[in-house]
């Protein structure tokens, strides 16, 4: 199967301005925590970027659709292994700009898609703890894959209780200058930053956008 056919069943990859790399997302909207924290003031969600700017548009809408669609193809872990394979060039690959992870079958399948590609660098940003919870009380997580337990609110304290029981690092958002993610001293790109990867970096701040 060549990559315009596994396209064609699966969707493409996403492809955001900020980011060195790659990414796989689907609709904010589904998020299941993000759902209920939408309507909670101070929450992080409650601002989502995933919910305005370019994301709202249809042609954007359509690949996000097709995306989450295509998780249900039996064959998504090895398409998604071949795609990714051949499309990431940067050693790099973010899970969920948009979006979260919907069970921990789906946990279970972004871990595997790691294990098949163990020369690139997975960060995956959640705030579904219960799923990743559930997932590592019998299961363990590849070294080239980052899970980062995101806080719930602005300038609120990262889930480090939960992030540390199981073996994780955490993120945070902040409104005041408190923050690490040098992102927005360089026009909003990562550029050569790969912090959100590095399991040695316990905690990260990204500024409020």
């Amino acid at each position: 199967m060549t990559i315009k056919e596994t396209e064609a069943t699966i969707g493409t990859l996403s492809s955001p301005s900020k980011m060195p790399c790659y990414s796989f997302s689907i609709s904010a909207k589904l998020c299941i925590t993000g759902g209920k924290l939408r309507n909670v003031k101070g929450s992080i969600c409650s601002k989502c970027y995933a919910l305005k700017g370019r994301y709202v548009f249809s042609n954007v809408q359509t690949s996000l659709a097709k995306r989450f669609a295509g998780m249900s193809d039996p064959d998504w872990i090895d398409k998604m292994v071949f795609m990714i394979g051949k499309r990431e060039k940067s050693g790099v690959f973010r899970w969920h700009d948009s979006g979260d992870i919907q069970s921990v079958a789906h946990l279970a399948a972004i871990v595997e898609i790691a294990k098949r590609l163990p020369n690139i660098l997975f960060w995956l940003p959640t705030r579904e703890f219960s799923f990743v919870s559930d997932f590592m009380e019998s299961n363990s997580v590849p070294a080239n894959l980052t899970i980062r337990l995101s806080a719930l609110m602005f300038d609120g304290k990262p889930p480090t209780a939960i992030a540390k029981r199981l073996g994780l690092v955490t993120s945070g958002a902040s409104t005041g200058d408190d923050f690490d993610c040098v992102s927005s001293k360089q026009g909003g790109k990562c550029l050569d930053c790969r912090a959100c990867w590095d399991k040695s970096i316990s905690n990260i701040n990204y500024k409020k956008h």
